[in-house]
């Protein structure tokens, strides 16, 4: 059985730091990096703490084991990481219905990762689900990137009420940004 419920500890944190490192691009070869997914940005333990202190992450958990997560990143820790600092500048560039997102009330998903053998059971789904559970009231969007490469990711977010609103290039790589109303959804 999958719980997925909010960081709770820095063993989960921990936990959320080696599902990333086995899932980044730079660790994977390219037939599992086109075929399961990939990850870029790479956080240290000190970052992954910073957004928990500001708000929990959502995370699922099988038998003590981080296996899947949703991080939150809010405009507090924008500067605190090159890729997260360009995805925010650029949606406060943006508009969306006729309306400036800088001033908007929205979130940002700093990553989203399903481990292996945990992949194509809707953790995506529910962890979503609980992300807008736990932050909707809050916030209006749920805005994140998905490197343009990594369609399977992309078509998850789609599944999951996200659309692409734009795009953005960040060290060579193509982006596109993606955003869910919480409004209408």
């Amino acid at each position: 059985m999958v719980l997925i419920k909010l960081v709770t500890n820095e063993a989960e944190i921990k936990g959320i730091q080696m599902l990333q490192q086995e899932n980044l691009r730079k660790n994977l070869t390219q037939t599992e990096a086109d075929e399961q997914g990939f990850l870029m940005a790479e956080y240290s333990i000190d970052f992954l703490q910073k957004m928990h202190d500001e708000a929990p992450s959502v995370i699922a958990v099988s038998e003590g084991k981080v296996v899947g997560y949703a991080l939150v990143a809010l405009k507090s820790i924008r500067e605190e990481h090159p890729l997260l600092a360009d995805l925010f500048n650029t949606i406060d560039r943006l508009q969306f219905h006729s309306q400036n997102l800088c001033n908007s009330n929205y979130v940002v998903v700093g990553q989203l990762c399903v481990g292996k053998g945990f992949r194509g059971i809707g953790l995506v789904d529910q962890m979503y689900q609980f992300y807008k559970d736990c932050y909707a009231d809050q916030y209006e969007y749920l805005i994140t990137d998905v490197a343009q490469a990594n369609q399977r990711s992309l078509k998850a977010h789609k599944k999951t009420g996200f659309q692409v609103i734009d795009e953005l290039y960040f060290d060579g790589i193509g982006w596109d940004i993606v955003l869910w109303d919480w409004k209408t959804q």
